[in-house]
């Protein structure tokens, strides 16, 4: 098969260096800055460059955008795309993008799945691509009631043979619902609990607990916000919850009161237990 790639960041990139490792496919690739289309091809990450012209012989085109820069990406090129083609974005929300391309994707006679996979760093751009990124990771794939089964099974193969240990299907509401929860709301917190004055004394005081609270605070700026403003009602419902729960505490700190405290803690450590069966 041909694989398209829009966008050759960690994710962009990851995919297409795992698509070289694990298969046989050719990729073409495309992306803004000139740089790294020439590392890609310096080095054999990519085949070729994804064009007008060449995007109409891939099978697969995956786009890996921002994702406002996904939508304009595929209403630019949807006559583009071959019939019986499968695209599949790799954006951080679902609703927008499943929403907005609705109308584009029902006229067309090529697929449209929405997809996010699970993995990342907390560093940006083609040089942190690995080709592994993905290994034991879920990649989540929301499609609708119109995709085809033979489709939905082709993609869901797809990214198990790139090393994604399951793929999950979801709907795109309940993919924002978690994660606003699993990943948006962990951002948030490393970025407020980094911001302390003390975060820039913590040299001989830290260890693993701070390294965990504070690694993905190392983010980029510009698109967690757009994710963070294209998820913005799970994102307060989570914050709102947070914010409750961190008053919880405060309050029974502030009173000294040892059997709160200490129930409160318990709760947690055995919430946690929950999630390690």
């Amino acid at each position: 098969m041909i694989v398209g790639v829009a966008g050759l960041g960690l994710i962009g990139g990851s995919m297409a260096k795992a698509i070289k490792l694990h298969t046989k496919h050719s990729v073409l690739a495309y992306d803004i800055v000139q740089t790294e289309l020439e590392k890609a091809k310096l080095t054999g990450t990519i085949d070729g460059l994804l064009t007008e012209e060449t995007l109409p012989s891939c099978d697969i085109v995956i786009i890996a955008l921002y994702p406002m820069d996904i939508v304009r990406y595929v209403e630019a090129h949807a006559q583009h795309i071959r019939d019986s083609a499968l695209v599949i974005d790799c954006g951080g929300v679902k609703r927008f993008i499943c929403d907005r391309l609705h109308g584009t994707v029902s006229s067309r006679s090529w697929h449209f799945i929405g997809g996010h996979p699970m993995a990342g760093r907390e560093y940006s751009g083609f040089s942190y691509a690995k080709d592994d990124l993905f290994e034991n990771a879920s990649m989540i794939l929301t499609p609708d009631s119109e995709t085809p089964h033979e489709v939905t099974r082709t993609a869901k193969e797809f990214f198990l043979d790139l090393g994604f240990r399951r793929v999950i299907f979801s709907s795109p509401k309940n993919h924002d619902e978690m994660i606003a929860y699993t990943s948006q709301m962990a951002h948030i917190v490393s970025s407020a609990y980094v911001r302390s004055d003390l975060a820039l004394k913590h040299k001989g005081f830290s260890a693993g607990s701070f390294q965990d609270m504070t690694r993905v605070a190392r983010l980029n700026e510009r698109m967690w916000t757009e994710l963070f403003l294209l998820n913005r009602e799970p994102l307060l419902y989570d914050l709102d919850g947070m914010i409750d729960r961190l008053q919880e505490f405060r309050d029974a700190l502030a009173a000294e009161d040892e059997a709160r405290l200490t129930a409160l803690l318990r709760e947690g450590r055995e919430r946690k237990e929950m999630l390690d069966e």
